[in-house]
């Protein structure tokens, strides 16, 4: 075993260690927590079949928890005096659910492996493990990444984009990760599964851009369902779902938006948009084509890194009580 690694595991089972120590990779608990993935696609396996619904709502914690700091699961941290965290930000507060199934995962791995696997490795193994369970792709996922120390309700406020967003403002959001025109529309394509409320559609149903009247773009069957679901004066929290195959993994997202049956206005501009336009088209004709770009937007945005210096939290939802004692990566080189 190389210094550098014996350094880096003995940081892993104090709690600590720094975001840049060493670089992400497959099979990063090879050794140390061999159990790790098994145990992950068993928690999730239970929970979807308990509630079908926590599928999606599990992959969405990697989108909310890499675009604000990187992963580092600080979309998972309550608050505290003195931290107002992301959970009550504008894009996950009655948005986000399903934080008892990450807890669930942490807590069967910290009885086999304790203070080992991070809360935001946790995240990603969960997201490949709620698509693979729902009928998509399957691929290696990177892993070693550490918990954050801190949230930032803020930072999540100005980075995470409204159901309001279209085309041209994702396009803008991505770039600045570094994510193409085709990892956005193909991450989009995470709306394949689940349901959002009617709250995130009441505009396009009845005022689209201030005109008093629907989203042209609606088709008018579906238009005329969306309206018996969310009327207007109607509770807004009943949830609809986001393509025609809600439970599935599959490309019927996208042949859902060529139709102009999109629930969401940042869903449905990626049809209208002309640069966002061939890549639906192309996905919504082959499947397989967008599995390979959706995983290839994965592993790029789960490799976004803050590079500030984080733990190993034993519990996801808030850091280690005892005082954190920051190890940079120039202290554990050979």
């Amino acid at each position: 075993m190389s210094p550098l690694l014996a350094a880096f595991l003995l940081l892993v089972s104090m709690g600590l260690t720094s975001a840049s120590t060493v670089p992400l990779r497959p099979g990063f608990y090879a050794e140390t927590c061999p159990e790790a993935d098994f145990i992950v696609k068993d928690v999730m396996r239970r929970n979807m079949i308990r509630e079908p619904r926590s599928a999606a709502s599990v992959m969405r914690f990697q989108f909310h928890d890499c675009f604000v700091n990187g992963c580092d699961a600080s979309v998972l941290l309550d608050d505290t005096p003195n931290m107002l965290g992301e959970k009550l930000a504008l894009s996950n507060i009655d948005s986000l659910r399903s934080y008892e199934v990450i807890d669930e995962v942490k807590e069967e791995l910290e009885k086999v492996c304790p203070r080992t696997v991070s809360c935001a490795d946790i995240i990603i193994m969960a997201s490949r493990a709620a698509v693979v369970l729902s009928g998509g792709p399957d691929w290696d996922v990177n892993l070693g990444r550490v918990d954050s120390l801190t949230a930032s309700q803020e930072d999540s406020n100005n980075i995470m984009p409204s159901p309001r967003a279209n085309a041209s403002l994702l396009m803008d959001l991505f770039e600045r990760f570094n994510l193409s025109v085709k990892d956005m529309v193909a991450l989009s394509g995470s709306h394949s599964i689940g349901q959002a409320r009617c709250f995130s559609i009441m505009f396009r149903l009845y005022n689209q851009s201030g005109s008093g009247r629907p989203d042209p773009a609606i088709e008018t069957k579906y238009r005329e369902k969306l309206d018996k679901l969310c009327p207007l004066g109607g509770d807004e929290n009943v949830t609809g779902d986001l393509d025609a195959t809600p439970a599935t993994f599959d490309n019927r997202y996208f042949k859902d938006l060529v139709a102009g049956r999109g629930f969401l206005n940042s869903d449905q501009t990626l049809y209208t948009f002309p640069e966002t336009r061939k890549y639906v088209t192309l996905f919504s004709k082959n499947q397989q084509a967008f599995f390979r770009a959706f995983v290839e937007g994965m592993i790029k945005m789960g490799d976004l890194q803050s590079g500030r210096p984080g733990e190993i939290r034993s519990n996801c939802r808030m850091a280690n009580s005892r005082p954190v004692r920051v190890l940079m990566e120039s202290q554990v080189r050979d």
